[in-house]
């Protein structure tokens, strides 16, 4: 009994001093395991479908569909950013007549089985909407200079309209997933999903796990296409593209457990709403046929996508040569399920940044009150470039993702997120010095450009700029990119 009343004691102490600790006294965060990665946009103008590919020899290999439809080009670097500025080399050309004389679509570049694949549609020069796949296979240990061989299309249910093929392996199985016409549906395209048999044999039946008919599929036409996936703890995710290839073109998602059989269309749930669309804040228009690929350092998961940088287009879309390749990173929810965001505006990409004292909460802003927060809805709150300061070199500014021109500024002290006005008053307050983290060096701390010594940092989870001195303050004052 005398036991049990100690046990009751001790806890009731450590509850009270728990309580006393207050929030300053969090346990401090581990330095993330997906650190910030920046880029800046576009990395390629004039290429559309774009696909980045990780090799195991260091090198992203990058291939997109071309404005003149005619043939298949890749680039390599061993950066993502240095693919905007690496050669340009052609390894395949439409055919002058025939299959695979015409509108030449949607490379995918893959290494399988120690040989390198090209997956991509064609049409015919009798018939350019014939629409079909096709698959190239490489011999060599540099695709560029590889030799290439045409290994015929892609036979599936139907001789019907048929584009976007790629290719995936889940718990040691090889999938294939692409978009064609059902003949006996009123629409364009469905996605489908078949196992392979080798890189360009399908393997049983192809099952249909998805078919527009949802109001942001349905715009100018009935679409489904550009199937892409990424996998996350135990989850298989699908996104694809919808509607038409103008400003209404947007992402979807589809979601399955890696345990399930995927060739079941019963294992596959679709979102309600698209995941990533057009934003006129950041001037992004029509984002669309994405691929995945991961950073240089192989922590951060990236999206790839094409859009363009004005919403109204004369003519067909498909004649508008102007759609660019872009990159962003991918962050994950809480729940496990990825969060694209928003399509970011050009230049370098947003950083987040989470607090040292508590590594869940991110700075973000709130009715343009700055503050750190768990879970933030939606992410671009919570996503800042970081730009040269406004009061000049050797400083930077941290501008808001979703409203490009705004800044982190203080004001009487307080952190808020405001417009631009021009004035050298703003500059300053908007100014700061980029510092080692006060508390942990890994991380970020910044100093106010006109207020020597006053930091940013969170109190009762409100920004302020103030004079850290103790080590809770300190913590504070600290901050992880990511």
């Amino acid at each position: 009994m005398r036991r049990n009343a100690v046990r009751l004691l001790l806890a009731a102490l450590m509850a009270v001093a728990g309580c006393l600790a207050g929030p300053g006294s969090a346990a401090h965060a581990a330095v993330p395991d997906s650190p910030a990665v920046t880029y800046t946009n576009p990395i390629a103008e004039k290429r559309a479908d774009p696909h980045i590919y990780k090799h195991t020899d260091g090198y992203y290999y990058f291939t997109a569909t071309v404005p003149e439809y005619d043939r298949i080009v890749l680039r390599r670097a061993t950066t993502i950013q240095g693919l905007s500025t690496a050669p340009e080399t052609t390894i395949w050309t439409k055919h002058a007549s025939g299959v695979m004389g015409a509108h030449i679509w949607a490379p995918e570049i893959h290494y399988i089985d120690g040989k390198w694949y090209v997956y991509f549609a064609a049409g015919s020069t009798s018939d350019q909407w014939a629409i079909r796949m096709y698959v190239l296979e490489g011999t060599g240990a540099n695709p560029l200079t590889a030799t290439w061989a045409e290994k015929g299309q892609i036979k599936t249910t139907w001789e019907s309209f048929s584009l976007d093929a790629t290719t995936f392996v889940v718990n040691g199985v090889r999938y294939l997933a692409w978009a064609q016409r059902n003949p006996s549906e009123s629409n364009n395209t469905s996605l489908f999903i078949a196992k392979l048999a080798n890189p360009w044999t399908i393997q049983g039946t192809p099952a249909e796990i998805s078919q527009p008919t949802l109001s942001w599929e349905t715009v100018g036409y009935k679409v489904n296409e550009g199937p892409a996936v990424i996998q996350h703890g135990g989850k298989v995710f699908m996104t694809y593209s919808a509607s038409a290839t103008d400003a209404n073109y947007c992402l979807g998602m589809l979601t399955a457990s890696a345990t399930a059989d995927l060739t079941d269309p019963a294992s596959w749930s679709k979102g309600a709403q698209p995941v990533f669309t057009s934003n006129d804040s950041t001037s992004q228009y029509g984002p669309g046929h994405n691929s995945f690929t991961v950073s240089e350092d192989g922590k951060s998961d990236i999206l790839v996508y094409h859009d363009r940088s004005y919403k109204d287009i004369t003519g067909d879309p498909l004649n508008d040569p102007n759609r660019r390749t872009r990159v962003q990173k991918v962050y994950w929810k809480a729940d496990g399920t990825p969060d694209f965001g928003i399509p970011v505006a050009d230049g370098v990409t947003p950083q987040r940044f989470s607090s040292y004292n508590y590594p869940d909460r991110f700075i973000r802003h709130y009715d343009f009150r700055a503050r750190i927060e768990a879970n933030t809805s939606p992410l671009a709150d919570s996503q800042f470039r970081v730009v040269t300061g406004l009061a000049g070199s050797g400083t930077v500014s941290l501008e808001s993702a979703n409203y490009p021109g705004y800044y982190l500024r203080h004001k009487n002290f307080e952190v808020w997120v405001e417009k631009n006005d021009g004035t050298s008053t703003f500059a300053s307050d908007a100014t700061f010095y980029q510092r080692a983290g006060l508390a942990d060096s890994a991380g970020v701390s910044y100093e106010s450009y006109g207020y020597a010594g006053r930091y940013v940092r969170h109190y009762n989870y409100l920004l302020y700029v103030q004079t850290p001195s103790t080590a809770t303050d300190k913590g504070d004052a600290t901050f992880y990119r990511q």
